[in-house]
This record gives structure tokens, C-alpha cells and sequence, in this order.
């Protein structure tokens, strides 16, 4: 019996598969009919295996983007707790250690920006560093770097890289605590000295955007938001630096679950125990991989704030939420009726918080946490806000994009960047990339539809919907 024939509807756009074999808890996916059905079977079994693991609270979740990644599904949520001998894994968080959404809010409308689109593209893409393997301008010392991984978005602003009141804005106040840089490797670090700042490659990307639909309009005015305006989003990680970690960790994992009599369904599943060494190790070391994204957005943001502010001095860009979708973190939710501390992957999903939740901004608090979806260049993003139901439902997580439903090899043998290129262009979509190949690995069509996923996930009460926004101009690799 495949996975798919285990896969039963358990309400609208809630699927089950129950626990059989080493399954501990049972795998539970969110989406409507047509999106569950064209998921991949190894989506699935991903997601079963992680209900294998030692100390998994609940169910293994799936988001409406999920699709095949390394060890745990992207788009796959998994809570373990730590008294009962629950694990960390660097799978289950993956290789972009906190890959996130950063959107901030202007006082320009689309007709403000009309007349100088082309000069404010050029302008973003000279100022933007943006490719495989591109430098920006900030130089560290191994020492400085290690400031950087404990500090984070603090540090940069501190360094004159932004507002004090963009922390606020910020996850975690933009210092994730807990970070340990004495247990990131030498390689790890020498690969970011000169990375800081940049925008990387693959999909992610800066994009100037308007908003062209309000859902809710309570929460539009909270999050600052209304038709016409223009919204800046970047979406980028740790760089080379998370890759590292996650390099250097996993094997060191695959020996310690060895050790530990913990059977893998899959090496790359590899996962310690969450008080043993090696995961006291990895924690420390991911938390300053966070920071280290953290740190990236926001002298990405203050290159942005300069760029428009050369162009359009009355521009006041101010942060709506920087919140990421590739972590570990240590969250408290109602398991069995009683509070419980959890380590919570989320990989390729978002922390969703609802309102009341005290970890929101006290000025976003009654709306609930801004949700960043992003979509495609030429398709719509969306801003959410987190449910109470979802706090209960997948420990406050949703979805975090479209997510993929091609191959990056195959989209190249379908899509030829330049004439995605000049077809983004007939629709006034800005494209400026240095990569053409990217630009087809990345084209529309490689993705799911990101109004599906997004509806999927407010039926499913995860999130609700606040805003839909459409992309003028997207910067990337």
C-alpha cells in the first residue's frame, strides 16, 4: 500500500495519514483536493518519516507548498519535546538557515513611481548585491563576524544600518538568543566575511510591489497597508554561511544518531538528541546562523532605504515584519491541555503567531503577526495574518510561498530566461537579474499557484488573508 492510499480527508482542506509501522504520531497535510493530489508521493513519505522520529509532539505537518526536499518535506512543521527524548535535525531546519521575508511599507502609490520604474530598477540592481557567490561591500574580520552571529539585525543596526525601531519589526526583536559562534566553523565564517549584505541567488529576491487588494481592512490599516501602495519585499538567508553549518553538522548527526540507537528512515534525517552534545552544538550554531540573516536584511534594507531615498525623498520606508521559514525554535504551545516547551522546525513554512500572542509587536498584537507569502515575479505575494485557531492547529505555522512544482533542470529545458524575460515585460514587470539561466529556473510556471496555496490556508485556519500584492519590479541573481 503506497502513501497516496493511505492519505484519507479528515475535514475540508485537512488530510491525515494515520501512524502505521515506526510512525509515532500521524502525518497531517493542509490543502485542497486538486493541491494534494498533484504532490508527489515522496512528499508523503517525507513527511512520515519525520513521524518516526524520537520525540515528536502531535502529528508531522505539511503546508499547501510542500514539496520534495532534503529529509523533511519543504514546507514541513515538526514540534519535538526535549523530556521525552525528542531530537534536533539540521534537515528538518535545512541548509538556508533562516531564510525569511523582510516587507516594508512606503507612502508612495504606483502613479508616484510611474514616470522613473526603469531608473529606480536600474538603481535597485547597481546597489543590490545580487548573484552566486557575490561580495558586497562590508569587509569583516573573523571577529567582527562572530560580532554579527551574536548580535544579528542588532549589530547592523548599531553599525548605522537601519532604525532602531525596525528591531521592534523584527522576529526576535532581531537578536536571536542562544547564539554560540565559538561553534560555527572557521569555513563557515570565511565564506560570509564578504557576503553580508548581499542578496544570494536561486529564488530569492528584492521586489518593489503595490498592493491591488485589501481582504481585511482592520488589519490592512494595523499592518499599515492599503490599494495602490507600494511595498518593498526581500527575501533571502544566511548565505554561504548557513550552507555551511548545515554541511558540517549533518554528518556529525548521522554518526550521533548512530550512537544514540536512533534508526533513520533516511540519512538525511539526521538528527541528535535535543540535551546531547552534538544538538546542543547544532542549536547554538543555527541560532547564529540566524542572526546572521538577520543581520543581512537589514543592511539589505538600508541599501533599499538609500536607493529611494535618491529617487523619492518622500518615500518614509518603515518595516512591516521581517519573519523567517527556514529555523528551530524553542516555543511554548498547549500540548494535552498543559504548557509545554517544544523545539519547533519549520522548514519552508512561517511562524504564524495569532492575535494576543505576546512575541507580536504590541502595536500589531490585536491583528495578529503579519504572515510574508511570497509568490513568484510574475505572479502575486500575499501578506497574512496568524489565527488563534493555527496556534493550536500546527503550533502557530502556515505556509511560506507558492512552493515548487518543477524541477530547477526542468524548468531550464521549458523556459528561456530572456523570453521570460520580455514576457514579464509586456505585463510591466520589471525583470533585473545577472542570470538568465536563473531567471528560467525561476520562471512562473516552475511554481505552484500561490492564490490556491494562500486560499488553502486561511480555509484551513492557519492564517487569513490581509492583502494581495503584484510585482513591478524584481531584482535577483
Amino acid at each position: 500500500m503506497t502513501y497516496s492510499d493511505r492519505l484519507k480527508r479528515h475535514s475540508g482542506n485537512e488530510w491525515r495519514i494515520e501512524p502505521f509501522g515506526r510512525m509515532r504520531v500521524p502525518v497531517v497535510l493542509y490543502a485542497d483536493e486538486q493541491t494534494i493530489r498533484s504532490m508527489d508521493d515522496k512528499v508523503y513519505e517525507q513527511a512520515a518519516n519525520v513521524a518516526k522520529l524520537p520525540g515528536i509532539v502531535r502529528a508531522s505537518f505539511a503546508m499547501p507548498d510542500a514539496h520534495w526536499g532534503y529529509g523533511f518535506p519543504i514546507g514541513g512543521v515538526a514540534a519535538f519535546d526535549a523530556e521525552s527524548g525528542g531530537v534536533i535535525s539540521a534537515g528538518g531546519v535545512g541548509f538556508d538557515i533562516s531564510c525569511g521575508v523582510r516587507s516594508l511599507v512606503t507612502e508612495l502609490s504606483l502613479d508616484d513611481i510611474s514616470g522613473r520604474r526603469e531608473k529606480l530598477a536600474d538603481m535597485l540592481a547597481r546597489e543590490i548585491p545580487a548573484g552566486l557567490g557575490i561580495t558586497g561591500k562590508i569587509h569583516l574580520s573573523m571577529s567582527e563576524m562572530d560580532e554579527v552571529l551574536a548580535g544579528g539585525a542588532q549589530w547592523a543596526m548599531e553599525k548605522g544600518y537601519g532604525l532602531q525601531d525596525d528591531l521592534r519589526r523584527t522576529e526576535e526583536d532581531g537578536r536571536m538568543a542562544g547564539a554560540r559562534p565559538s561553534f560555527v566553523s572557521e569555513r563557515a565564517k570565511r565564506r560570509q566575511l564578504k557576503e553580508v549584505g548581499t542578496l544570494g541567488s536561486g529564488n530569492h529576491y528584492l521586489e518593489v510591489q503595490k498592493v491591488v487588494e485589501v481582504f481585511d481592512i482592520e488589519k490592512a490599516r494595523v499592518f499599515g497597508l492599503k490599494r495602490d501602495a507600494i511595498v518593498v519585499s526581500i527575501h533571502c538567508g544566511s548565505r554561504g554561511l548557513g550552507h555551511q553549518i548545515g554541511t558540517d553538522f549533518l554528518p556529525l548527526m548521522v554518526r550521533s544518531a548512530a550512537i544514540a540507537g536512533i534508526e533513520l528512515p533516511e540519512k538525511e534525517l539526521a538528527c541528535a538528541h535535543i540535551d546531547s552534545d552534538i544538538g546542543r552544538r547544532y542549536f547554538g550554531a543555527m541560532n547564529a546562523g540566524i542572526n546572521c540573516a538577520l543581520a543581512n536584511r537589514q543592511v539589505l534594507t538600508h541599501l533599499v532605504r538609500k536607493v529611494f531615498g535618491r529617487i523619492f525623498p518622500e518615500s518614509n520606508l518603515r518595516l512591516l515584519y521581517d519573519v523567517s521559514h527556514n529555523t528551530c525554535k524553542v516555543e511554548t504551545h498547549k500540548v494535552g491541555g498543559r504548557d509545554k516547551r517544544l523545539y519547533v522546525h519549520r522548514k519552508g513554512a512561517t511562524r504564524a503567531f495569532g492575535p494576543g500572542e505576546v512575541t507580536v509587536p504590541e502595536d500589531l498584537r490585536k491583528a495578529g503577526q503579519p504572515v510574508l507569502v511570497g509568490g513568484t515575479m510574475g505572479t502575486a505575494s500575499y501578506i497574512l495574518a496568524g489565527t488563534a485557531e493555527g496556534m493550536s492547529l500546527a503550533f502557530g505555522s502556515c505556509c511560506h510561498g507558492a512552493g515548487r512544482a518543477m524541477s530547477r533542470h526542468k524548468a531550464r529545458k521549458k523556459w528561456n530566461g530572456r523570453g521570460v524575460v520580455h514576457r514579464l515585460a509586456s505585463r510591466n514587470i520589471i525583470i533585473r537579474s545577472r542570470s538568465m539561466r536563473g531567471v528560467a529556473e525561476e520562471a512562473p510556471g516552475a511554481y505552484k499557484d500561490v492564490a490556491t496555496v494562500v486560499e488553502a490556508t486561511e480555509k484551513a485556519q492557519l492564517a487569513v488573508k490581509v492583502a494581495k500584492l503584484e510585482p513591478v519590479i524584481c531584482v535577483k541573481g
